[in-house]
């Protein structure tokens, strides 16, 4: 397998091997109910399937999982309506899709399943409407844009695309309107940003951007307010964080960012309150949770951090707010936590961890 970077030297003591991350985050769907989730299991090229208990949090495999994906699947997500399930194979170089059935959530592939993408295809968003897809390709330096059929959740390449990035694209998020998209760039260290054609879904360049990182920025986040951007930077061990203009989605550095972090952060997510973001600590086998300021500086929280499995990728929340869920790479399995509104502590759920008999690498949330 390619390497994500020179620098990642941390990933092959959990997992035997240099491996590429995806985090995304679940946005705008606060108030619904989490039924399933899913994980991307790289070694196994295969997807695990589990039924959310929406009081507890507590998961239960679903009939017939794990469903078969391409080559090395480790990241994934699930369009907003909770319909189409969407795995980026990183060797085979594709994309698996899937309907989701929502009473038992199994999973069917969709007609025309895999469909292409670029070399190494690494993280994916949805716009809001879930008209749109876009896939980071991390050695064509490149963004795929796809437009999504309704009914189906077919992918069909959009005209202009693919729309050129920095070095090694890694990570992605979009804001919470669909107006904007967030790249994170490994190799070169710094974050594009693109504004959103929202009938064609074609993507422009940001004036003035790129804009600056930290070294090997590998996970990006945006609050559901649209008015800050979270990056990782796994190297340099901290955390960047900016501030969009609402207008023009430029982004520009906050006031006392970067901010520490604990050993080889990756994936970040931000609360569909906007009032936390939790950090997926790689290195220190935890998971870190920061209160959120008016100017987007992060405090830690009490008890922060808090313990996960062995080599924690992706921290991901439920959309509403609920439940939080790791991939433990290194431990080979998902723990689970029930989220306080009030305070952003984690609390495991009973029975957490869940293993999967396989690595997972990424969790996606589908909610009613």
């Amino acid at each position: 397998m390619k390497r994500l970077g020179k620098s990642c030297h941390a990933c092959s003591a959990a997992v035997g091997i240099v491996v590429l991350i995806l985090v995304f985050a679940s946005h705008g769907l606060a108030g619904t109910t989490p039924k399933f989730i899913y994980t991307a299991n790289y070694y196994s090229n295969d997807v695990s399937a589990y039924a959310v208990n929406s009081s507890t949090g507590a998961l239960t495999m679903v009939n017939g999982s794990p469903f078969m994906a391409g080559m090395n699947p480790f990241s994934l997500t699930v369009d907003p309506s909770g319909k189409f399930l969407y795995v980026l194979n990183y060797i085979s170089n594709n994309i698996s899709a899937y309907t989701i059935n929502g009473s038992t959530g199994a999973l069917t592939p969709i007609s025309g399943s895999p469909f292409a993408a670029g070399e190494n295809p690494i993280s994916v968003v949805i716009d809001p409407a879930g008209k749109f897809a876009y896939v980071a390709n991390y050695h064509s330096d490149n963004v795929m844009g796809y437009a999504i059929n309704s009914s189906s959740g077919a992918l069909t390449p959009m005209s202009g695309s693919p729309f050129a990035t920095g070095s090694h694209p890694a990570t992605m998020a979009m804001t919470v309107s669909g107006k904007f998209v967030y790249v994170g760039n490994y190799n070169s260290n710094n974050v594009s940003a693109f504004s959103v054609n929202k009938s064609t879904g074609v993507l422009t360049p940001v004036k003035g951007g790129p804009v600056a990182a930290g070294t090997n920025p590998v996970s990006v986040a945006v609050d559901p307010a649209g008015k800050f951007l979270f990056a990782t930077n796994y190297t340099s061990t901290n955390i960047s964080v900016y501030t969009i203009n609402e207008t023009t989605g430029a982004l520009t550095q906050a006031g006392g960012s970067p901010y520490p972090a604990l050993r080889f952060p990756f994936g970040v997510t931000v609360d569909p309150a906007g009032k936390f973001a939790y950090v997926a600590n790689y290195g220190a086998t935890n998971v870190s949770a920061y209160a959120i300021g008016s100017t987007g500086a992060l405090t830690q929280i009490q008890g922060s951090p808090f313990r996960s499995g062995s080599a924690p990728m992706v921290v991901t929340l439920d959309p509403s707010g609920k439940f939080a869920y790791t991939a433990n790479a290194g431990s080979s399995n998902i723990s689970a936590y029930t989220v306080n509104s009030a305070t952003g502590m984690l609390t495991q759920v009973k029975g957490s961890p869940y293993s999967p008999d396989a690595v997972p690498f990424s969790v996606a949330v589908a909610a009613q």
